[in-house]
């Protein structure tokens, strides 16, 4: 058991509220906890599924079977079977994702119309360098 995966004791609560999984012929179906605490890992360390630990078994397996129980609810029945038990509050189960990779024009790429006029705006109040009037004088001198 490495760091971080379900203890026995937490085993005992959760095992039988997960569904049983049938295998077919040439694919038996592998255990329950292995699949979860892969799940848990991938959750806990936020790590893609492609990245997760080759002790859980197959990451496309484990993910087919997330979604899996994600779709028949099985994740929704377990968490208000814990909330009745009293064994965890519902409020502080949230999946949060902070890194969220960004457009290419997210970074600073040109914008459209207004930011044109706007930025077209800023530079024909800008003060400049050298005076017009000294420009305008300047010309009129040579001609």
């Amino acid at each position: 058991m490495a760091r971080g995966d379900l203890t026995d004791e937490e085993w005992g609560v959760i095992e039988v509220l997960l569904p049983s999984e049938r295998g077919r012929k040439a694919r038996p179906a592998h255990d329950n906890r292995r699949f979860l605490n892969g799940m848990l890992h991938v959750l806990r360390v936020g790590c893609p599924w492609r990245d997760m630990h080759e002790r859980y078994g197959k990451w496309n397996s484990v993910y087919v079977r997330f979604r899996r129980w994600a779709e028949q609810g099985v994740w929704d029945a377990i968490l208000a079977t814990l909330v009745e038990f009293g064994l965890t509050d519902d409020w502080q189960h949230m999946i949060d994702s902070t890194t969220i990779r960004g457009h290419v024009s997210a970074a600073g790429a040109k914008g459209g119309l207004v930011r044109r006029l706007l930025v077209d705006h800023a530079a024909a109040f800008r003060a400049r360098s050298t005076p017009a009037a000294t420009i305008r004088d300047a010309l009129s001198a040579l001609s």
